[in-house]
């Protein structure tokens, strides 16, 4: 990627078209698959910019450099792709329209909706969506202009809670703490992320749950918090509670599906849109992939690999594959060796992409 070459070579054009809603991980490698095939695909992105949680959801000190802006400008060179910003599916766009307009739809949107603490007073000045607060920290032009807290409370124990605690750090906080309910070999985030933030000066307390919000005068000041236990293998608190001083409060208890822009019209199984084993929907031209499909990844940092995700799942319309060449070899036309942007985004625990046989056969629309 950093040559400036591109290594895929685009099939002839089919005169198919796909809509790709969504321009984060799993609509990225999807158009990117669809166009090496030669399909014409546009991606719907509700953002002003695309990449999703590889733009907006890692916190700035791991994705330096525009790192994330240069892996779709990598993608795109292929050709055959184009990228329609501030488009959100449901507010500027509709599926029945997209489905009238093109071949086929995926949807790839990711989880839109937050987690609740269900706690006392979570709604108060002080307590913040971690993956909000991520967002508008990495596109923030004065870092100076951000609100940062003296004593910071995360609760949570998946990467992005790491990310936030590290990241408070980084931007000046005297305290921070992670508050996570079991142990660490329960927690989410990988033992590389558990010991970078402690490296930092991040405090990880376990065996702990928040109770109530703290509050004074309409902010934030401090959090009850519950020591738990596991009774007969199920979590429970143990009466003993405690109390922590805190200015800010960031949640980080992962993301949810929100049915509403698709509808009501495709299927959900568990609260995620429901796939086969090709990644179709309940309609018949509409597949999706990526973490709003249900089986899908369900922390938003262990981004969806090639591997794991079939570029076959438009297997109704692809014609025979594309190739891919090396400079002074033979054009290889068995294997594609699959794209690697997801592996190198420089996150322990991120899903690295392999090799599937890129040879396919279609039946005729």
């Amino acid at each position: 990627m950093r040559s400036g070459k591109q290594p895929f070579q685009r099939a002839t054009a089919t005169g198919k078209k796909v809509a790709v809603v969504g321009a984060g991980p799993a609509g990225l490698a999807c158009a990117h698959r669809l166009a090496l095939h030669g399909h014409d695909v546009t991606i719907f992105e509700a953002r002003k910019k695309s990449g999703g949680l590889n733009e907006y959801g890692i916190a700035a000190y791991k994705t330096v450099d525009g790192f994330a802006a240069a892996e779709v400008d990598f993608i795109l060179r292929i050709g055959g792709i184009r990228i329609e910003n501030g488009k959100a599916l449901g507010k500027a766009i509709t599926l029945e329209r997209l489905r009238k307009d093109h071949d086929a739809v995926f949807l790839g949107m990711g989880l839109q909706g937050v987690n609740a603490l269900n706690t006392k007073h979570e709604d108060t000045d002080g307590v913040e969506d971690a993956v909000d607060y991520i967002a508008e920290l990495r596109q923030a032009k004065d870092l100076g202009k951000l609100k940062v807290g003296r004593h910071v409370l995360v609760i949570g124990g998946g990467m992005t809670a790491i990310d936030i605690a590290v990241q408070s750090k980084l931007l000046g906080a005297e305290d921070v703490t992670i508050l996570y309910r079991r142990g660490a070999q329960q927690m989410k985030a990988s033992d590389f992320e558990q010991e970078l933030a402690q490296t930092k000066g991040v405090k990880i307390k376990h065996w702990v749950m928040p109770k109530k919000v703290l509050t004074k005068d309409g902010k934030a000041v401090g959090l009850e918090c519950e020591y738990t236990a596991e009774k007969k293998g199920r979590l429970a608190g143990t009466g003993e509670t405690f109390k922590l001083k805190a200015d800010m409060i960031f949640k980080a208890i992962g993301q949810t599906f929100v049915p509403k822009p698709i509808e009501d019209r495709i299927a959900l199984d568990g609260g995620r849109i429901k796939i086969d084993a090709s990644r179709r929907t309940s309609l018949p031209d509409v597949w999706a992939g990526g973490d709003c499909a249900a089986g899908g990844q369900i922390d938003p940092h262990l981004f969806v690999s090639l591997r794991r995700f079939p570029w076959q799942t438009f297997a109704a319309i692809s014609p025979a594959s594309g190739r891919r060449t090396r400079s002074g070899s033979p054009r290889r036309r068995r294997r594609i060796k699959s794209i690697t942007w997801f592996a190198r985004s420089r996150r322990a625990g991120v899903a690295s992409c392999g090799r599937r046989s890129a040879r396919i056969r279609i039946s005729s629309m």
